[in-house]
């Protein structure tokens, strides 16, 4: 066996820039970073027993100012670990600062509870009386929004407790899933030899135009994973048994069901999560359609799970890729069609080393975009080899660092934003890549190469979305009676894939609730839903370009600005004159694609497919 080929140089991605935030673990910089954040949370724990007195309101409002300051120290330093791991999962140094850091992370939950108990739980006038101070009164929003779930609060003993045990409990399991993720490698067969790769580099090969190659890195994958699907199960059985256990201690006064953390981290209202899925099932023929069309142009009856991340077919011709370099011009340029800030704000995340896409053998799958708190910066991870969906989600992650960007002036408070409405910028830097993308091109093929992309992504959030969702909650509520084995994870992973892609697919995934991280996040739960609603929030946004005109841009960028310190419902009836809990909205959106699709199935027909 050979080691996996290295790509082409110029395609991969530049390593990012991390030293203007520390130079390394042992950077005196960051240590002096913790030992002020261990100041400020002994200031903390020595004013709260003063939360029960009579100066209450002033000792809650200096809580409060100790722990941004704490926050923002402890979360610059989890971001920085995070992202050295990110890159090799095997740093030493890293592995040994993020434990660390999980020490930290639960003194300050501990520290910072009886502040929350008293935000929680104090009459509305002394409410009132702690917002009037300038430097709290920002955080008037996120008071009263967890105001709203009061009545699930424990006891202060009890959270504390909660808290503590949490480390080596449900996030233990999250962190072991992280591990694992990292140092796995599979055999893959890529031209009749079989090459050892990482997880990292293995999926990569998902994005190559020839179909043996996607299906013989998918069944590697799924035979890496199958090797530790005991410990895949008894973790994800874990973080949802935790998860079912703590709403039962928290239907004190009335029943707390799983669904509730989410919809609240995601600061929207049940009838709009049902709306919405109601509105992903009418759309499922459509979605249906599509993948049957990008099957059809590859000769197939149905796709394979093999093919969700597939590029265009390329139709004789040898697909090169596109030099990093000028992926990011291409994006740039599609940003600026909307003003031009934007475009340079692509540029300057480059210049300033701020994306990582190397490729790597010790590099975790996957992409995000994370923000260090000390210098209001982003940082974009992915690995970038120079296909089509790389391009699409480099403008995904710089969407989301544009969104931090417009933010940064902003008070702390009001720059966390619900999971859903944090994929409004990703998804519309997405389209507008694509629309870009699809005007210039001056063949047939090149217009394959993108509206191949739009309709991916349509299939991956109208389907592929809703049935990780359709899994997760139907995991829920059968962990409820007792732990699933393995094979009844499959079985309902399989399910829920035939439910929402019937005879669109060749085959289920069956390995899908092992093979993805969002499954295994310990911080939160249902990570899925949030794409469909960013997806078809921002096409909404999108639409509006035309009828907003030249004020399209500011009127944007208020919108994101307003994501921190809004409800999704409040946000697009403000912007939008839109009602999220009622279909029109959505079906307008759902409806706008329908052109989309056939316009897609009209270039097959040109192009003879």
């Amino acid at each position: 066996m050979s080691e996996a080929p290295r790509f082409e140089a110029g395609l991969s991605g530049p390593s990012w820039d991390l030293s203007s935030e520390y130079a390394s673990p042992l950077d005196p910089v960051l240590q002096a970073d913790l030992d002020r954040c261990d100041a400020l949370l002994d200031q903390v724990g020595e004013l709260n027993p003063e939360l029960a007195g009579d100066a209450a309101v002033v000792t809650a409002q200096h809580i409060y100012k100790l722990a941004q300051e704490a926050r923002t120290l402890l979360g610059n330093t989890h971001v920085f670990a995070n992202c050295l791991l990110s890159v090799n999962s095997r740093d030493a140094e890293a592995l040994e600062l993020m434990g660390s850091l999980q020490n930290y992370q639960k003194r300050m939950g501990e520290l910072l509870e009886p502040l929350s108990q008293f935000t929680d739980l104090a009459e509305d006038e002394v409410i009132v009386r702690y917002l009037a101070d300038p430097e709290v009164a920002p955080s008037e929003f996120i008071v009263n929004h967890s105001r709203a779930r009061r009545h699930e609060l424990l006891s202060l003993d009890e959270e504390n407790l909660v808290h503590g045990l949490s480390q080596d409990g449900i996030h233990a399991w999250g962190n072991l899933y992280d591990q694992l993720s990292g140092t796995i490698s599979c055999e893959v067969l890529v031209d009749d030899e079989s090459q050892t790769m990482g997880l990292a580099e293995a999926s990569s090969l998902l994005m190559k135009p020839d179909v043996q190659t996607r299906r013989n890195a998918w069944s590697a994958i799924n035979d890496a994973w199958q090797i530790h699907e005991e410990s895949c199960a008894a973790a994800v059985n874990a973080i949802a048994g935790w998860r079912l256990e703590m709403c039962k201690k928290r239907s004190k006064t009335k029943t707390v069901h799983f669904l509730d953390a989410p919809m609240h981290l995601n600061r929207l209202k049940r009838d709009t999560l049902d709306t919405l899925l109601s509105v992903a099932e009418i759309a499922r023929p459509l979605a249906r359609r599509a993948a049957k069309l990008q099957a059809r142009a590859y000769g197939l009856e149905a796709i394979g799970p093999w093919d969700n991340r597939a590029p265009a077919p390329s139709l004789g011709t040898v697909a090169n890729g596109t030099p990093f370099e000028e992926a990011v011009e291409l994006i740039a340029s599609a940003y600026g069609e909307v003003d031009q800030d934007m475009g340079e704000f692509v540029r300057m995340m480059v210049d300033k080393r701020w994306v990582e896409g190397t490729v790597g053998s010790n590099k975790r799958p996957g992409a995000y975009c994370t923000r260090f708190e000390k210098s209001k910066t982003s940082r974009v991870y992915m690995t970038y080899t120079g296909g089509d969906s790389d391009i699409i989600t480099l403008a995904h992650e710089l969407g989301h660092a544009f969104h931090g960007w417009v933010m940064r002036d902003l008070p702390d408070s009001q720059t966390s934003y619900g999971m859903s409405l944090a994929e409004t910028a990703s998804t519309f830097g997405e389209t507008l890549v694509r629309d870009a993308l699809l005007r210039r091109a001056e063949t047939p093929a090149q217009k394959l190469n993108i509206a191949w992309e739009e309709l991916s992504a349509l299939v991956a959030f109208i389907l592929n979305i809703p049935a990780r969702f359709t899994f997760e909650k139907r995991l829920y509520e059968a962990r409820k009676k007792r732990p699933l084995r393995a094979q009844e994870l499959k079985d309902l992973m399989s399910d829920a894939w035939r439910e929402w892609y019937g005879d669109a697919l060749s085959e289920p995934d069956p390995m899908f609730w092992a093979n993805k991280l969002h499954f295994y996040i310990s911080g939160l739960s249902f990570y899925n839903f949030p794409y469909l609603f960013g997806y078809l929030f921002s096409l909404g946004v999108y639409s509006r370009r035309d009828e907003f005109g030249p004020e399209f841009y500011s009127r944007y960028v208020d919108l994101l600005r307003d994501t921190g310190r809004m409800s999704a419902e409040d946000l697009a009836v403000k912007h939008l004159g839109a009602d999220l809990t009622e279909p029109p909205f959505w079906e307008a959106t759902v409806q706008s694609l329908q052109p989309r699709v056939e316009g897609f199935a009209d270039l097959l027909d040109e192009l003879g497919l």
